[in-house]
């Protein structure tokens, strides 16, 4: 018998300057999805949740996704392929967001490995990488960097279960 554990993030050895992770899937943002995003982070401009306002006083002339939720999608979407086992998200270098996402865009995710730096214990690692939200259209909506520090290999916390390892045994 073969046991799979998904891969969640990676280790200081695992990324190589250069490296490119494309995200997968997607996600469509939806009306729903901005509103509640809004609700939650007490974002109540009318730009996000009034159709008559943004149709009639905007330049865009529908409503626009909030800015921090296209940047929380983009971010999440790259989680498991660069900081599902990071020791902290230090710092996020720059944040622009380059064109506007409506509801019903579909946002995609891709991340490139720009530096990385051993810790002074020998222990972890600090890897620099950019990563861009890209909607259906193939604009880029978002961008940031953003410098992550990860465990090497041999010093990772092993990953633990709420279950033994016999749980398919009869």
């Amino acid at each position: 018998m073969t046991v799979n554990d998904r891969p969640f993030g990676r280790h200081y050895e695992d990324f190589e300057i250069g490296d490119v992770y494309r995200h997968w899937p997607g996600k469509t943002i939806t009306e729903a999805d901005d509103h509640l995003f809004c609700m939650i982070t007490m974002n109540h401009h009318p730009l996000h949740s009034n159709v008559w306002f943004a149709e009639n006083e905007t330049v865009h002339g529908k409503n626009v996704v909030v800015g921090n939720l296209v940047y929380s999608l983009v971010l999440g979407m790259s989680v498991p392929d660069v900081s599902g086992s990071a020791v902290a998200n230090l710092e996020i270098e720059t944040l622009k967001h380059a064109k506007p996402t409506f509801h019903g865009d579909t946002i995609y995710a891709v991340t490139k490995v720009l530096d990385k730096s051993e810790t002074s214990d020998g222990k972890r690692g600090i890897v620099t990488v950019e990563t861009k939200g890209i909607n259906q259209r193939s604009e880029e909506v978002c961008y940031f960097r953003r410098r992550v520090m990860v465990w090497k290999r041999e010093f990772a916390p092993t990953r633990g279960y709420p279950y033994a390892d016999d749980v398919f045994t009869d």
